[in-house]
């Protein structure tokens, strides 16, 4: 397995103007990273731009882009708007082929009012697979990441990913999500290891009945803030003998999603999850 780190993971620096593409990798490389997760979140309709910045942290440090993440939702009513899905997975691999990447990280969609559950998931279904089939003919791979109602838990992404049926979709189990929707998160990698095409690993706790901050609601009520990796309450240890057992060598892709600044957070998140591997 090699340990690279998520963009989106300086989300809260990059908005406050700290962080670009160029210095993100530039930090990721010297916190100890092996590689890169860009977004197209982060090009916000300056692909050029964002290219230019990219590729001269690229150059500067030596790192690869392991993952080009898109942010897609196909719970979409207008057919319209669920092609335009298609095409920004399109644009993704298109990404990832252009800095040499061979796995791009998509959603399902989340439920919205006047859409039914099995409406949303034939879309789903329809969506990924003409997805996966330009995916294939370009030799990158997809990844389901467990995000939302829809496909949170990961009997909803093996389902989608089965029935899909399409070799190059596969997972990417996010650690922390599953907390979310209150399945246990290493029974959750033990379920989708041998599809994972790549890990989002992250770590959660559940915040203090005084915590003011920001916190993500799980299904039940439950409060979550989002820690440096080793200092919540997923067992990543547990995570990551899974791993091992279903012999999976891809990437471990760090996302930190709390309030410390990552500058700091980050650096600590990769320290713990060597010490993990």
């Amino acid at each position: 397995m090699r340990l690279g780190v998520s963009m989106w993971s300086y989300f809260h620096a990059w908005k406050a103007g700290r962080i670009t593409i160029q210095s993100f990798i530039e930090h990721a490389k010297e916190s100890g990273a092996e590689g890169v997760e860009l977004l197209d979140f982060f090009y916000q309709g300056e692909i050029e731009a964002g290219r230019e910045l990219a590729r001269a942290g690229l150059e500067a440090t030596g790192l690869p882009v392991a993952i080009f993440s898109v942010s897609n939702n196909f719970a979409k009513v207008d057919p319209a708007e669920r092609i335009a899905q298609v095409d920004r997975i399109k644009f993704g691999v298109d990404e990832a082929n252009h800095y040499g990447a061979k796995v791009v990280r998509v959603f399902a969609g989340d439920i919205a009012e006047g859409i039914t559950f099995d409406q949303a998931r034939g879309w789903i279904i329809d969506g990924l697979r003409d997805a996966a089939e330009y995916a294939g003919s370009q030799g990158v791979k997809l990844a389901l990441e467990n995000h939302g109602t829809l496909a949170g838990k990961s009997a909803q992404v093996r389902g989608i990913i089965d029935e899909v049926g399409i070799g190059c979709l596969g997972a990417n189990p996010d650690t922390g999500n599953f907390l979310l929707v209150g399945q246990d998160s290493a029974e959750a990698i033990a379920d989708l290891a041998d599809v994972a095409n790549m890990v989002h690993f992250k770590d959660f706790r559940r915040a203090l009945p005084d915590y003011e901050g920001f916190a993500y609601s799980a299904m039940d009520g439950t409060k979550y803030v989002g820690t440096s990796l080793g200092e919540g309450d997923v067992d990543l240890a547990k995570c990551i003998s899974h791993l091992k057992d279903a012999n999976y060598a891809g990437w471990l892709s760090l996302e930190f999603e709390g309030e410390e600044d990552p500058l700091t957070a980050v650096p600590r998140s990769l320290e713990s999850a060597r010490r993990f591997l």
